[in-house]
């Protein structure tokens, strides 16, 4: 698992990205972003999330901290109030801009919040169950436990399965396609999520994507997030 979360953390990059949100009658909403990241010698990774359109979320933008260690930190400006605003542990587990990706989605979560192991494997993959350490870790990402399937080749996650408390299977995230920028680093492309309860899908696809980019560390900075 540690060696999955690694092969993410890229050392910078640019993208346009769009989000499109299905609903159970086939409607879909799109919502475009631009997203920078960078990674720091400490293994802290931070990432900025600037919707674009349309005009109802236009210039909100979230902000995350990912830690090699601990709990990561989030943000997010509203600029209907004009003010930024910490994302707490509760609402990590909360949809991410009405998708059926969750916040937590949006970042990596550290490998000691869970308990991990492996319950299959297979000639190209393992399949890895990981339940949150307790039940506040369970109530900030969301779910009771999760299945990941992970190849063997490039440790990279090719699908996760959710389940709630009551053991229910209510969604699944699929990465469709993703780039290598470096040896053994990449980042995800295309990934899709699908509620199995109300039958919604969202889906991240990526573009225009820039590596190695000299990202301006102040781009990060939570004071900078409404400018």
């Amino acid at each position: 698992m540690d060696k999955s979360r690694e092969a993410m953390k890229v050392e910078s990059f640019e993208a346009v990205a769009s989000l499109n949100i299905t609903d159970s009658r086939g409607n879909v909403r799109e919502r475009s972003n631009i997203t920078a990241s960078k990674s720091y010698s400490d293994g802290t990774e931070k990432r900025l999330i600037k919707f674009l359109s349309p005009a109802d979320v236009e210039g909100t933008t979230m902000l995350i901290y990912d830690y090699d260690e601990g709990q990561d930190d989030m943000w997010i400006y509203l600029p209907a109030l004009k003010r930024t605003r910490r994302i707490v542990s509760s609402e990590k587990g909360k949809s991410f801009m009405g998708s059926e990706f969750s916040n937590a989605d949006m970042s990596s979560p550290p490998t000691e919040d869970f308990d991990h192991r492996i319950i299959e494997e297979n000639g190209d993959h393992y399949v890895i169950e990981s339940v949150p350490v307790n039940r506040e870790k369970q109530d900030e990402y969301g779910y009771a436990r999760k299945i990941s399937t992970i190849n063997k080749k490039d440790f990279l996650v090719t699908k996760m399965d959710f389940y709630d408390s009551y053991d229910e299977h209510y969604k699944t995230i699929i990465i469709e396609d993703t780039k290598e920028v470096s040896e053994g680093k990449f980042i995800i492309k295309h990934m899709r999520a699908e509620n199995l309860i109300n039958d919604r899908r969202s889906e991240i696809v990526m573009s225009d994507i820039r590596t190695g980019t000299q990202v301006r560390d102040e781009l990060f900075n939570v004071s900078a997030l409404g400018r």
